[in-house]
């Protein structure tokens, strides 16, 4: 259900979603499980002492918060929630959503759903050519254009779409210009299109933050478009996302002697749609069902406290490796909510890492 947050709930959310451990799917459940982020707030001591944290979680200071709120607005970004109706719903449908996102310039864009173009950051000229005119062609069709503000492809593929329509998810805080080069069609793109980011406003981006964003690119989009890619890029990441969140993937077959190649006829091998121009995109997205029309389904009921033996059995059980919180009921053989909120309670006290897509992983 949609709603707005009053300014007093919204820094409850920023607090939470920014304190120590706490990513897309602990807050999802945190919420899911207290009702706000303020009931929430005030539980995770305990939650976290119960899996064995000695030292306090790192929660930012209400002083922090209201820092990061004013950096916003002096750059002129809006602050929106996932439960809120300006945010994007292709975005909110996700299982989780980005608890809340920064955006910059013309947010009204985010309505719309997008198809996603993104490639090769060291692109040869007739991809980034390629990218250029499909994004001004879809652009043309009335198709919102998505990408990551890269060098090469995705730099190309706002040029194309800049007086159509045009999104750039950004792996820093809006404010932050990565690449440098890149200033004057950032300076264009916070205008004429919109700037997306999940961290604060004007956050460096590290390497760890480029897989979140490519999540968001993919999460914006009805389908994703890969031009150039490596076999090991972080484009191939965006496509992976895309198919497990249950968008299309098309890729832009190349010569077998062009590395950059390698990657987009290698997804076409696993099953991705070809694509030699808009007439491909738009025939593709003719046939897709509706996506993200009806709201998703709220996360399991939790226990109220599961047993230590529960949570020490389940610590034992996980591993580098990623395992479905299924298998991990099955295994066990406790009751769901059970173990959903022993899962969380040694995620809040880093002994657990709950990824998208009901994964966990040793913390």
């Amino acid at each position: 259900m949609r709603r707005s947050l009053t300014d007093d709930q919204r820094r409850d959310w920023l607090r939470l979603a920014r304190t120590e451990t706490i990513g897309a799917v602990a807050f999802d459940q945190l919420i899911a499980r207290h009702g706000d982020a303020g009931k929430a707030l005030e539980a995770l001591p305990a939650l976290a002492r119960r899996a064995g944290r000695a030292a306090p979680l790192g929660t930012p200071s209400p002083a922090h918060i209201e820092a990061e709120l004013e950096a916003g607005r002096r750059l002129g970004a809006r602050l929106i929630a996932c439960v809120e109706p300006g945010f994007p719903h292709l975005l909110a449908v996700l299982d989780p959503p980005p608890p809340l996102i920064w955006a910059l310039g013309r947010a009204e864009l985010l309505e719309r759903p997008g198809i996603a173009i993104v490639g090769a950051r060291i692109a040869s000229a007739a991809g980034q050519r390629f990218a250029r005119d499909l994004a001004r062609d879809l652009g043309a069709a009335g198709r919102l254009v998505v990408s990551g503000m890269a060098r090469g492809i995705d730099a190309a593929a706002h040029e194309g779409s800049l007086a159509t329509g045009a999104v750039a998810v950004l792996g820093g805080g809006v404010g932050d210009v990565y690449p440098p080069e890149n200033r004057g069609l950032y300076e264009r793109l916070a205008v004429e299109g919109c700037v997306v980011s999940e961290c604060p406003p004007s956050y460096r981006a590290q390497a760890r933050d480029f897989p979140r964003r490519n999540r968001i690119i993919s999460g914006l989009s009805r389908a994703v478009v890969v031009v150039e890619a490596e076999l090991k890029s972080g484009s191939l990441i965006t496509a992976r996302l895309a198919a497990e969140q249950g968008r299309d993937v098309l890729a832009v077959p190349g010569s077998p002697l062009d590395p950059r190649s390698r990657g987009t006829n290698n997804l076409l091998r696993q099953g991705a749609a070809i694509c030699e121009g808009a007439d491909d995109v738009l025939r593709l997205l003719d046939t897709l069902p509706g996506l993200g029309e009806s709201e998703r389904d709220p996360p399991a009921p939790f226990a109220d406290e599961p047993s230590r033996a529960l949570r020490d059995q389940l610590e034992g059980l996980l591993s580098p490796t990623p395992v479905t919180r299924d298998e991990l009921v099955r295994v066990t053989g406790a009751p769901v909510g059970e173990v959903m909120a022993a899962l969380l309670e040694l995620s809040l006290a880093g002994r657990a890492e709950l990824m998208p897509g009901g994964l966990v992983v040793s913390g």
